[in-house]
Protein backbone atom coordinates (compact mmCIF):
# COMPACT_ATOMS: atom_id res chain seq x y z
CA UNK A 1 0.00 0.00 0.00
CA UNK A 2 2.66 2.77 0.70
CA UNK A 3 4.42 1.90 -2.25
CA UNK A 4 0.96 2.72 -4.31
CA UNK A 5 1.19 6.07 -2.42
CA UNK A 6 4.09 6.88 -3.36
CA UNK A 7 4.23 6.03 -6.78
CA UNK A 8 0.95 8.24 -7.28
CA UNK A 9 2.96 10.95 -5.40
CA UNK A 10 6.26 10.52 -7.22
CA UNK A 11 4.37 9.78 -10.84
CA UNK A 12 2.20 13.37 -10.11
CA UNK A 13 5.56 15.63 -9.50
CA UNK A 14 7.36 14.01 -11.97
CA UNK A 15 3.96 14.77 -14.44
CA UNK A 16 4.15 18.30 -13.18
CA UNK A 17 8.00 19.23 -13.71
CA UNK A 18 7.42 17.77 -17.15
CA UNK A 19 4.42 20.68 -17.43
CA UNK A 20 6.97 23.23 -16.09
CA UNK A 21 10.45 22.04 -18.53
CA UNK A 22 7.71 22.05 -21.40
CA UNK A 23 6.35 26.14 -20.64
CA UNK A 24 10.41 26.22 -20.17
CA UNK A 25 11.40 25.06 -23.89
CA UNK A 26 8.22 26.94 -25.12
CA UNK A 27 9.36 30.42 -23.93
CA UNK A 28 12.73 29.75 -25.40
CA UNK A 29 11.97 29.70 -28.96
CA UNK A 30 9.90 33.41 -28.40
CA UNK A 31 12.00 36.07 -29.18
CA UNK A 32 12.99 38.76 -26.38
CA UNK A 33 14.76 41.05 -28.35
CA UNK A 34 18.70 39.86 -27.90
CA UNK A 35 19.58 36.89 -30.71
CA UNK A 36 20.03 33.93 -29.32
CA UNK A 37 21.00 30.44 -31.23
CA UNK A 38 17.93 29.29 -29.61
CA UNK A 39 15.68 31.41 -31.89
CA UNK A 40 16.78 29.17 -35.13
CA UNK A 41 17.00 25.92 -33.33
CA UNK A 42 13.50 24.27 -34.40
CA UNK A 43 14.79 25.15 -37.95
CA UNK A 44 14.55 21.51 -39.98
CA UNK A 45 16.81 21.17 -43.14
CA UNK A 46 16.91 18.98 -46.11
CA UNK A 47 19.74 16.78 -44.97
CA UNK A 48 19.96 14.36 -48.34
CA UNK A 49 16.47 13.60 -47.97
CA UNK A 50 16.50 13.54 -44.34
CA UNK A 51 14.37 16.55 -42.66
CA UNK A 52 17.48 17.06 -40.07
CA UNK A 53 17.77 20.28 -36.82
CA UNK A 54 19.88 22.55 -37.47
CA UNK A 55 22.12 22.49 -34.94
CA UNK A 56 22.76 18.72 -36.76
CA UNK A 57 24.41 20.51 -39.48
CA UNK A 58 26.07 23.48 -38.89
CA UNK A 59 27.75 25.93 -36.34
CA UNK A 60 24.81 28.69 -34.79
CA UNK A 61 26.44 31.22 -33.34
CA UNK A 62 25.67 34.84 -32.09
CA UNK A 63 28.45 37.11 -32.36
CA UNK A 64 26.56 40.42 -30.97
CA UNK A 65 23.06 40.81 -29.78
CA UNK A 66 21.64 41.47 -33.19
CA UNK A 67 23.11 38.61 -35.25
CA UNK A 68 23.07 35.00 -35.81
CA UNK A 69 25.37 33.29 -38.09
CA UNK A 70 24.81 30.12 -39.22
CA UNK A 71 28.44 28.19 -40.26
CA UNK A 72 27.22 24.69 -42.40
CA UNK A 73 29.71 21.84 -42.24
CA UNK A 74 29.18 21.30 -46.22
CA UNK A 75 28.48 24.45 -48.38
CA UNK A 76 26.17 22.80 -50.39
CA UNK A 77 23.82 22.99 -47.64
CA UNK A 78 23.39 26.87 -47.69
CA UNK A 79 20.47 27.03 -49.83
CA UNK A 80 19.05 24.09 -47.84
CA UNK A 81 19.05 26.02 -44.57
CA UNK A 82 18.13 29.12 -46.01
CA UNK A 83 15.22 27.24 -47.15
CA UNK A 84 14.19 25.96 -43.91
CA UNK A 85 14.91 29.36 -42.42
CA UNK A 86 11.74 30.84 -44.88
CA UNK A 87 9.70 27.29 -44.13
CA UNK A 88 9.83 27.51 -40.28
CA UNK A 89 8.07 31.06 -40.67
CA UNK A 90 10.23 32.72 -38.06
CA UNK A 91 10.03 36.50 -39.80
CA UNK A 92 13.89 36.87 -40.62
CA UNK A 93 15.79 37.34 -43.86
CA UNK A 94 18.75 35.12 -44.18
CA UNK A 95 21.54 36.70 -46.15
CA UNK A 96 24.16 34.16 -47.63
CA UNK A 97 27.57 35.09 -48.07
CA UNK A 98 28.98 31.93 -49.75
CA UNK A 99 30.49 30.34 -46.63
CA UNK A 100 27.30 31.13 -43.95
CA UNK A 101 24.09 32.44 -43.43
CA UNK A 102 23.61 35.28 -41.61
CA UNK A 103 20.73 36.46 -40.17
CA UNK A 104 20.36 40.02 -38.59
CA UNK A 105 17.26 40.15 -36.19
CA UNK A 106 15.36 43.50 -36.38
CA UNK A 107 14.58 44.90 -33.25
CA UNK A 108 11.43 44.35 -31.60
CA UNK A 109 8.25 47.14 -31.95
CA UNK A 110 6.11 47.83 -29.09
CA UNK A 111 3.23 46.22 -30.98
CA UNK A 112 5.35 42.83 -31.61
CA UNK A 113 6.50 43.17 -27.82
CA UNK A 114 3.16 43.30 -26.68
CA UNK A 115 2.05 40.27 -28.80
CA UNK A 116 4.99 37.98 -27.68
CA UNK A 117 3.86 38.95 -23.82
CA UNK A 118 0.51 37.87 -25.21
CA UNK A 119 1.61 34.32 -26.31
CA UNK A 120 3.89 33.91 -23.20
CA UNK A 121 0.91 34.58 -21.12
CA UNK A 122 -0.91 31.45 -23.21
CA UNK A 123 1.94 29.29 -22.94
CA UNK A 124 2.27 29.94 -19.18
CA UNK A 125 -1.66 29.52 -18.86
CA UNK A 126 -1.45 25.80 -20.79
CA UNK A 127 1.22 24.63 -18.63
CA UNK A 128 -1.31 25.74 -15.63
CA UNK A 129 -3.65 23.87 -17.43
CA UNK A 130 -1.66 20.34 -17.41
CA UNK A 131 -0.55 21.05 -13.62
CA UNK A 132 -4.21 20.87 -12.55
CA UNK A 133 -5.20 17.96 -14.93
CA UNK A 134 -1.90 16.00 -13.07
CA UNK A 135 -3.86 17.36 -9.80
CA UNK A 136 -7.40 16.31 -10.90
CA UNK A 137 -5.59 12.67 -12.00
CA UNK A 138 -3.48 12.11 -9.01
CA UNK A 139 -6.98 12.82 -7.03
CA UNK A 140 -8.60 10.22 -8.81
CA UNK A 141 -6.27 8.17 -7.96
CA UNK A 142 -6.21 8.78 -4.17
CA UNK A 143 -9.70 7.99 -4.34
CA UNK A 144 -8.94 3.94 -5.70
CA UNK A 145 -6.71 3.44 -3.19
CA UNK A 146 -7.79 1.05 -0.56
CA UNK A 147 -6.73 3.49 2.77
CA UNK A 148 -9.05 5.04 5.47
CA UNK A 149 -10.55 8.34 4.35
CA UNK A 150 -8.01 10.62 6.40
CA UNK A 151 -4.96 9.13 4.68
CA UNK A 152 -7.30 10.29 1.35
CA UNK A 153 -7.56 13.07 2.71
CA UNK A 154 -3.61 13.88 3.53
CA UNK A 155 -2.59 12.94 0.30
CA UNK A 156 -5.11 15.47 -1.49
CA UNK A 157 -3.65 18.27 0.44
CA UNK A 158 -0.11 16.98 -0.30
CA UNK A 159 -1.40 16.85 -3.89
CA UNK A 160 -2.74 20.75 -3.63
CA UNK A 161 0.53 21.97 -1.76
CA UNK A 162 2.50 20.52 -5.18
CA UNK A 163 -0.22 22.22 -7.39
CA UNK A 164 0.60 25.17 -5.45
CA UNK A 165 3.79 25.06 -5.67
CA UNK A 166 4.15 24.53 -9.33
CA UNK A 167 1.67 26.86 -10.35
CA UNK A 168 3.83 29.85 -8.21
CA UNK A 169 7.05 28.62 -10.45
CA UNK A 170 4.87 29.38 -13.73
CA UNK A 171 4.06 32.19 -12.38
CA UNK A 172 7.80 33.25 -12.01
CA UNK A 173 8.94 31.88 -14.75
CA UNK A 174 6.35 34.00 -16.63
CA UNK A 175 6.89 37.08 -14.98
CA UNK A 176 10.63 36.41 -15.73
CA UNK A 177 10.22 36.05 -19.04
CA UNK A 178 7.38 39.34 -19.84
CA UNK A 179 10.35 40.91 -18.04
CA UNK A 180 12.64 40.20 -20.55
CA UNK A 181 10.56 40.80 -23.54
CA UNK A 182 9.43 44.54 -22.31
CA UNK A 183 13.13 45.36 -21.89
CA UNK A 184 13.94 47.33 -25.07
Amino acid sequence: MEEEIQFVIDGTKEAMDNALRHLEKKLANIRAGKASPSMVAGVMVDYYGTSTPISQVANVNTPDGMTITIQPWERNLISEIEKGIHIANLGFNPQNNGESVIINVPPLTEERRIELAKQAKAEAEDSKIGVRNDRKNANSEIKDLDISDDLKKNLEIDVQKMTDNHINKIDAILEKKEKEIMTV
